[in-house]
């Protein structure tokens, strides 16, 4: 997937030079799965007789989203050949996943273009994503800008996050007061990429008058809420120093903890310190002998966490170890 330029992330000061390493940019955003549900265990089958009072269009949707593929695909197939964009949407989908039939970028190109062509903003979002990344055959980030930005203006709110991305991209300065107002329409939408974007936008106070921490810290939480790893390792940073707001280093921890279970090595290497220090949590030197070790293997090294693993005692350096082989990422 092709990256586009993302907000500064940077971390707060007041933590050890040495453990500061930025967070990753955030990439593209492709729509969620959770627009439909996940593929069942079972093989989908052909069965639920139709209502015929039932348009096609919505019971071939209905179909996709009870896991009956097949069905859904034999329902909006002769719809999307005579120029349904939303049957022909719906099939970009199918061949995409890879649902209940093979996988297929061509064809999955073929019906969101189709869709796109006829002004489908569903389509159009999807199939710029395509042109971004080349899995529509061919890469083109003029047209991918324009169809994004056409999906954005109606409505969808990852199209906003990702246009507002494009922006900053093509101007670095200006580009931030033109991408407020897309940001601002995807946070609203609870896409929590954009929630931390505007918490970027207010804490560097990019593209508008000044900074608002407060704000800031708001949308930092919202989008730690959201599931953004990114947001909730800052947003733990940011209640352990009291930035913004109420200090609390317990409820700090445990958003730090959070990011750190889900593989996010800043979090880790936070929450070696937090533990080897008592910082929030029971002090416990297994603990912060893991942790390091995590983040360590992650590549965020740290000559004061090296320093502590090197002075524990076997028997505790072992237990750490073994801690950290066992970890797997939630």
């Amino acid at each position: 997937m092709r990256r586009l330029v993302v907000l500064l992330a940077g971390l707060l000061s007041a933590w050890p030079a040495s453990a500061q390493k930025a967070p990753q940019d955030l990439s593209t955003q492709k729509p969620p799965e959770a627009r439909t549900l996940p593929t069942p265990t079972a093989a989908p089958r052909d069965e639920a007789p139709a209502d015929a009072a039932t348009p096609a269009r919505d019971r071939a949707y209905g179909a996709l989203q009870r896991g009956m593929y097949l069905t859904a695909l034999q329902l909006a197939l002769p719809l999307a050949k005579l120029g349904d964009p939303v049957a022909q949407t719906l099939l970009g989908e199918i061949y995409g996943r890879g649902l209940g039939v093979p996988r297929s970028d061509a064809e999955a190109a073929r019906w969101y273009g189709a869709a796109a062509a006829s002004g489908n903003p569903d389509g159009q979002f999807r199939y710029a994503l395509m042109l971004l990344d080349g899995s529509a055959g061919r890469t083109d980030p003029a047209a991918a800008r324009d169809l994004m930005k056409a999906a954005a203006d109606a409505g969808i709110p990852l199209a906003a996050y990702n246009f507002g991305q494009m922006l900053i991209e093509e101007s670095p300065v200006a580009g931030f007061t033109e991408a407020l107002p897309y940001f601002q329409k995807s946070a609203q939408a609870g896409v929590s990429d954009a929630q931390y974007a505007m918490a970027q936008i207010y804490a560097y106070g990019r593209g508008v008058s000044q900074p608002d921490i407060p704000k800031a810290r708001a949308y930092l939480l919202a989008s730690a809420r959201g599931g953004n790893v990114t947001g909730q390792v800052e947003f733990g940073i940011w209640l352990i120093n009291g930035k913004g707001g109420r200090k609390d280093v317990a409820a700090g921890a445990g958003w730090l903890r959070r990011a750190a279970a889900r593989g996010n090595p800043i979090a880790m290497n936070r929450l070696a310190h937090l533990y080897k220090d008592g910082i929030g949590v029971a002090a416990s030197k297994v603990e912060a002998g893991k942790w390091s070790v995590l983040a360590k293997r992650a590549d965020n090294d740290d000559a004061s966490l090296d320093d502590f693993f090197r002075k524990l005692d076997d028997d505790t350096k072992k237990a750490a170890l073994e801690a950290a082989n066992k970890f797997r990422p939630s």
